[in-house]
């Protein structure tokens, strides 16, 4: 321990830290960050820790591994990133030594493994549409965002639409399958069929494709709908794009405690970087689950979206059982 540093208690240097905080973040955020460190008293507390002094990064790694019994890998990220701004902290008063964040190891997280459960809420999805509704409607994001999370389909069939598979005045579009040029869909012929879209998501459509589509066509000589001023856009471009908007500091303040200007994640390429960002499957996941909160049948959903019952059921639905006694309670008390 360093001459230098000055006594001080798990609980108190956390009161000093989210007090230091409560200006900087949004109130959910700093809500956030009490929850995570709250465990890190915890533990303190347990393993007779009563001066932050005291710390090593063989403390740390004791920390990690009494957390990640109860949290999984993506929780155990995000909490573990939180403690990380927090040491800063620390350093910063004389709390701790200086560096003893980096003594924090994240753990990798698989994107393949985050993304089984994880999906994009409702209420977030809203704040993302609201937000380019206000700064960028009927931009390229606005659409992509908006037709991914309204009909729940799948990246490859929003890639996959063409310019005359939209037909505004039916408030539809055809998903097609044409794996000659380039854009098959998933379940093949049987996954062709027209997704209904509400008026609100055909005038976002139209004012897109009258001021910011680019006329251009692809290497098939087909017009895309969702275009780059070089062509249909790639699966790789949308993912990318959808890493980009689902990052929590476009709409509201970081939850890991960075800055958006010295961030890797907000630099091309590094989108995915990003332990927030999600990518469009958890967007289909998200919507799905929001379509059967929301009492539509889930044979609807099943067309709708081109999954079968069972595989909605392991895969997508995310509702509790607890929502589904009630939401059959609801409607067999309307029979």
């Amino acid at each position: 321990m360093s001459d230098d540093l000055e006594p001080i208690s798990p609980r108190e240097a956390v009161d000093l830290y989210v007090s230091h905080r409560e200006l900087e973040i949004s109130e959910k955020t700093l809500q956030n960050h009490k929850y995570r460190l709250n465990a890190f008293v915890e533990w303190c507390n347990e393993v007779g820790i009563d001066n932050l002094n005291d710390l090593t990064g063989r403390d740390l790694h004791r920390y990690r591994v009494w957390r990640q019994q109860d949290v999984n890998v993506v929780t155990l990220r995000g909490q573990l990133a939180t403690l990380r701004v927090f040491l800063e902290f620390c350093a910063s008063i004389d709390a701790v030594e200086p560096g003893m964040r980096e003594r924090v190891k994240l753990p990798d997280v698989d994107r393949g493994e985050e993304a089984r459960d994880e999906l994009l809420d409702a209420e977030r999805a809203h704040k993302i549409i609201g937000y380019l509704e206000r700064y960028k409607r009927a931009s390229r994001d606005h659409v992509i965002v908006a037709i991914l999370w309204h009909t729940g389909i799948r990246l490859g069939s929003l890639r996959a639409i063409d310019l005359e598979d939209y037909e505004p005045d039916e408030g539809c579009f055809w998903l097609r399958h044409r794996p000659e040029t380039g854009t098959p869909l998933k379940n093949q012929e049987p996954a062709e069929r027209a997704i209904a879209l509400d008026d609100y998501y055909c005038d976002v459509v139209d004012e897109y494709i009258r001021f910011h589509r680019h006329d251009v066509v692809d290497e098939h000589g087909r017009e895309p709908l969702v275009t780059s001023d070089r062509g249909r856009l790639s699966s790789g471009q949308i993912r990318s794009e959808v890493y980009r908007l689902t990052q929590p500091c476009m709409i509201e303040d970081c939850p890991h405690g960075r800055e958006p200007a010295d961030c890797e994640a907000t630099e091309y390429g590094h989108y995915y970087d990003c332990p927030s960002s999600l990518s469009p499957h958890t967007i289909r996941r998200g919507a799905i689950t929001h379509q059967l909160r929301e009492d539509i049948p889930e044979e609807i959903v099943s067309d709708r979206c081109d999954v079968s019952s069972e595989v909605l059921d392991r895969h997508y639905d995310r509702r509790t059982d607890r929502e589904k006694m009630e939401q059959r309670r609801d409607f067999i008390e309307d029979l």
